[in-house]
Order: structure tokens, then sequence, then C-alpha cells
């Protein structure tokens, strides 16, 4: 694979370049089309390093070779297009010859694309809190997803965030798995009231850890395990043995030092997909708390009106609203 201007350099502070880059797709290869492949994918892309501007490809770049993949899928608003498969490192490493620095993988499978092989939880901390605060409620997620009959597997997300996936069978639309992904976070919310919120309204959370059910939704999607982060230091997000988490820094994880980690412990998530599990213990839990009164929470912006969904509008606002009226 031939890669034009080789001694760009995408990371300033680091000093690591366009070469360095595919050199670390190579290195971590088969960990990384694992983790990725056989999946839609969108790329983040940055023509001049981090420091410069971005955009995101999710139709296949231009001058796509021959043996790339691509695969139609179907978005919130109902058009389809199809977006780039990865099948191997080469794949990847053509990527970064396109400029592309994070990839974007959908929870789901190419040719069953409508439905979610794993599910996934974002702890996204809120100013005030940190990695350290995110690792005792990825802990006690995992005992909830535990409790639901779900194997847990755990990555950092490349800044300050955790990421947790469970495996599932492909039988549930994206809804669902929402649906089920809201259920624990619930459950995580009245086991851990002070740590954690499932509010969407960011002047409601805190200094707390946010469990972002909304990157469970079609088209939503979080960098991929062994991804490069655009951030100075050239994080990567890199998956973890859940003994790990506890003393882990993720500064340390960077596309200079996951090739050797991963040479000398392996790949955690390597068996990620040997036995998934199923939701229909979270699905009764969303069930009992519609019965309860909990109802359906807020869709992202760009999404349709969704059935049941709360008004979309600050609450403070909304209390002002109601005031002037």
């Amino acid at each position: 694979m031939r890669i034009s201007s080789p001694t760009r350099v995408l990371w300033p502070e680091p000093g690591i370049t366009k070469l360095a880059l595919a050199e670390y797709l190579v290195a971590v290869g088969d960990a990384f089309v694992a983790a990725n492949g056989d999946r839609p994918v969108s790329l983040q892309r940055f023509p001049e390093g981090v420091d410069g501007e971005q955009f995101y490809s999710k139709n296949p770049p231009k001058g796509a070779p021959e043996w790339v993949r691509a695969v139609t899928v179907t978005y919130p608003s109902g058009r389809s297009h199809p977006q780039l498969v990865i099948d191997e490192p080469a794949a990847a490493v053509w990527a970064a010859q396109m400029n592309t620095i994070v990839f974007h993988p959908w929870a789901s499978r190419a040719e069953a694309s409508d439905f979610p092989d794993q599910l996934r939880i974002d702890l996204d901390p809120q100013p005030g809190t940190g990695f350290a605060e995110a690792v005792p409620v990825a802990v006690a997620l995992r005992e909830v997803l535990a409790e639901a009959g779900l194997t847990a597997f755990v990555k950092t997300s490349g800044n300050r965030g955790i990421h947790v996936f469970a495996p599932v069978v492909p039988e549930w639309e994206f809804l669902d798995v929402r649906h089920a992904v809201i259920a624990a976070a619930r459950e995580l919310e009245r086991r851990m009231p002070r740590q954690v919120t499932t509010a969407w309204w960011k002047e409601e959370r805190g200094e707390r850890i946010f469990v972002d059910f909304n990157q469970a939704n079609r088209d939503r999607t979080m960098a991929g395990a062994y991804s490069p982060r655009a951030l100075p230091w050239a994080s990567v997000s890199c998956p973890l043995d859940w003994g790990e988490l506890d003393s882990a820094d993720p500064r340390e994880f960077t596309v200079l030092t996951v090739p050797a980690r991963l040479t000398a412990v392996g790949d955690p998530w390597a068996r990620m997909h040997d036995a998934p599990g199923r939701i229909d213990a979270l699905l009764e839990w969303w069930r009992r708390d519609l019965d309860a009164g909990l109802g359906e929470l807020p869709f992202p912006p760009d999404f349709p009106k969704m059935p049941g969904e709360p008004p979309r509008v600050q609450p403070s606002r909304a209390r002002k609203s109601d005031g002037d009226g």
C-alpha cells in the first residue's frame, strides 16, 4: 500500500507521521480487524493533522480500491447509502492514506446492519469528574449487566471516558437495544445516584458520570477498539482486562505504546463474541420502569420525533416558558 506524504506530521506533540500511523495499523492489524471489521464504518479524516480541519466520510471515499468493500445501510431519516467495511488491515491502511485518524464502526455487522450484535454503553465524565471517577461506575455497570445475563468488556475511550460493551445475539433492532441500555443505565443510577446520571440535559447532570444512552442509536458510533484518537498525545481507545482498569492511565495507551502492549499481553477482546448474550432481562427491566412511570428519554436532535419522546427543550427553558405563560 503506497502512502503519499509519508513524512506529514499528524500529531505534532509526539511527532507522529502519516507513515507511522500506517505502521501502527499494520502492527495492531489483526486485533483492529477483529474489533472493527465486517461492520459499516465512518471515517473521521484530518487532511492536515489533528490540529487542522476535520470531516466525516460515511460514503466510501472516491478512488477506493476494488478490494475495499462497502455495504448499504439505512439511517434514522430513512435514507440509505453505502458505507465502507474493513475486511483486512490493508483497508485500514488505505483509510489512513486517505487521512483517516479515527474509525467509528457500527454496533452491527455489515450483512445484518439493522440488528446490533453489541450492546454499547459510553460512560462520559462530566466537568469535575474524570477517568478515576468513571472506574467504579464501570465496575458497578459490569455487575448490573452480569445480573442481566450479559458479559461485559471494557476499553478506554482514548480520553477521559470508559466504554463498556457486551456481545448480544443480533435478534433485536436498534430501538430495542437502546431501551436495554436505558434500563441498565437507570438501574446503575439507582444504585449510585451521587455518582451516575442519565440526565440528557447538561444543566441537570452535575459532577457525575453521564451514561450516554443515545450512543446506542442507529448511526451513532464511538471510536472503535484500537482506533487512534485526534488528541495531542495520540491516544488509542484501548481494550483492557477488568483487572487492569483500576490502575490504568488512559494517556499511556498511544499509537507509540499499544503495539508493544498487544504483543506482551494479547488482546483482551479476542474472545468477545464466543458466547453472546440476550437482552430479554434488560427489556423486562425497561417494561418494569415503564409501568412505574419512567418513559422514553430524549433522542439526538437530528433524529425524527420518536413515539413517547419527551419535549426536546432544556428544562430551564421549559420552566421559563411556563412562567412567562
